[in-house]
């Protein structure tokens, strides 16, 4: 005969896989609808800025006629000069312009007298893109000014360097990688939330989906220690959510190949087959964590209804240190690659951005994980040798 936690173990991962809608869901759409959302928004986000900072740079101006050449000078640099609408604040409310270049009429006198010449950029800032147009007038208008400052000093005998005491040198350390990491500072928390959902309806069928169908007490009486039945549902509970990642994983490194976009803008968006596998070794323990954890919240449910209640409503919490992290990073200290959740994000946040991953770190988040996943399962093993554990009330 096979061991008790054997048994128990294909009957429930048997069970789950007769059931196709379930499967469906926790193995199927789940893992690849998160990749698959990703990279839809991903790429149309890099589609739409690829596609503005090549095209011609569209600018309503008003009183071109007060500044010429700055006009002359703006359309050599691929600037499409238009006509401006009688209200440019209104216009830019309306959302019928984006930015409007405003040229007041003593412009020509204050550039002729050698004072500083405004002139006026109209745009919301709340619009997105808006700041990328923005700043490019900017720059354009910038450069401008800067040479023809360099030509007032020149003709007047002054070296123009004597207006630039400081040289500002721009040494990026920044590779492909790391930029392309800077897209991807998500993909731990969708990793981590992914953990705890491929495994979910499994873990509140095995316990209080039998407790309300009145089969886990039939399950119980019989005389195998209930750590070895207890050892099978987590088994198979953990074996689904494990899937649920790989898959996931996959799903990406395959959808991110479909994103060629990134090399005209510096960087390139991927996941090779070694980044890959390591992640997957980082955030394999989570597995274990994700099937204790919710195991334990679904014994202590009355019913299947109230364990998915408690679960939905908890599951933002494993989730929670990523997001943290991901919309406010900090520099990693050791201690974080000892503490579960937090060591998943910050080893795959490195791997994705081409920084080593030490062995000593990567064992120290994978025992962490796996001793929280274990205290996890010994407390639920306690509460299934409480008789009113099996009753359905």
């Amino acid at each position: 005969m096979s061991a008790p936690w054997l048994t128990v173990f294909r009957k429930e991962a048997s069970e789950n896989l007769r059931d196709r809608r379930t499967v469906l869901n926790s193995l199927v759409f789940g893992p690849l609808f998160g990749p698959l959302l990703f990279v839809v928004l991903i790429g149309f986000m890099m589609n739409k800025a690829s596609e503005r900072a090549e095209r011609p740079l569209d600018l309503p101006v008003a009183g071109q006629e007060n500044a010429p050449a700055l006009v002359a000078w703006l359309r050599s640099q691929n600037v499409e000069i238009k006509e401006a609408p009688a209200d440019p604040e209104g216009a830019v409310r309306d959302q019928e312009q984006e930015l409007v270049l405003r040229i007041p009429a003593g412009y020509g006198e204050r550039w002729r007298e050698g004072r500083p010449a405004p002139v006026e950029l109209v745009y919301d800032d709340s619009r997105q893109f808006t700041a990328a147009s923005v700043r490019r007038l900017t720059r354009l208008l910038e450069a401008y000014g800067a040479t023809h400052a360099a030509l007032r000093l020149s003709a007047r005998g002054v070296n123009p360097e004597l207006v630039r005491p400081v040289a500002v040198i721009e040494r990026d350390q920044s590779s492909p990688q790391s930029r392309a990491g800077m897209l991807l500072a998500f993909l731990p928390y969708m990793l981590i939330l992914g953990a705890f959902l491929g495994g979910m309806y499994l873990a509140i069928d095995t316990t209080a989906g039998e407790r309300e169908r009145q089969s886990l007490e039939a399950l119980l009486i019989n005389p195998v220690p209930r750590s070895q039945i207890l050892a099978g549902k987590l088994l198979a509970t953990t074996a689904f959510a494990f899937a649920a990642l790989a898959i996931s994983i996959v799903g990406f490194a395959l959808f991110l190949r479909l994103m060629p976009v990134g090399a005209s803008l510096g960087f390139s968006l991927g996941l090779d087959a070694r980044t890959a596998g390591l992640a997957l070794l980082a955030i394999a323990p989570l597995a274990l964590l994700a099937a204790s954890a919710q195991t334990l919240v679904a014994a202590f449910s009355k019913s299947f209804r109230e364990a998915q209640t408690w679960l939905s409503m908890i599951m933002i919490v494993p989730a929670l240190p990523s997001l943290v992290m991901a919309i406010n990073p900090i520099k990693p200290v050791e201690w974080m690659y000892a503490a579960p959740l937090v060591s998943q994000h910050v080893v795959i946040s490195q791997l994705v951005r081409g920084e080593p991953v030490t062995a000593q770190q990567f064992a120290m988040s994978i025992a962490g994980t796996l001793v929280l996943g274990l205290l996890l399962a010994a407390v639920t093993v306690r509460l299934y040798h409480r008789e009113r554990l099996a009753i359905s009330s």
